[in-house]
């Protein structure tokens, strides 16, 4: 079975405006057989809108300056190895007992200061969005 050109083309028309919705669409499709075939609606022209003087600006990298601040900075712990001379001595039988290194470890924990940075370049990720300009 096939459909004629005609009622393809109302079918359209009434998709691109909006009209066609469920089944009350077709209800109405025998009906708009008889009448004029509208024109064609563009697509462009329900997207344009305001963007017809809007350009879109890709998301990109940007560097700014910022200022000198103070900022909270984490310091993460630490593990040391301290080591020791303990030197020779004479005990009191007057025997000799050489000296000798000796070492002890220590865990440092991680704590929070506040550091300053001076002013310095940072970079930042700005999204794309729609740049309009009022003429």
């Amino acid at each position: 079975m096939t459909v004629s050109t005609r009622i393809r083309s109302v079918l359209a028309g009434a998709a691109a405006t909006g009209l066609l919705a469920g089944a009350a669409a077709l209800g109405t499709a025998g009906t708009a057989q008889a009448a004029p075939v509208p024109a064609p609606v563009s697509a462009t022209a329900y997207t344009t809108g305001h963007h017809d003087r809007c350009t879109w600006q890709q998301g990109h990298w940007q560097r700014h300056w910022a200022k000198g601040h103070w900022q909270k900075q984490w310091h993460k712990g630490y593990h040391s190895v301290h080591r020791t001379w303990h030197p020779g001595y004479h005990d009191h039988h007057g025997t000799w007992h050489h000296g000798y290194w000796s070492s002890h470890s220590q865990w440092h924990t991680g704590h929070w200061s506040n550091v300053y940075l001076p002013g310095h370049w940072d970079t930042h990720w700005v999204k794309g969005h729609w740049n309009c300009h009022h003429r």
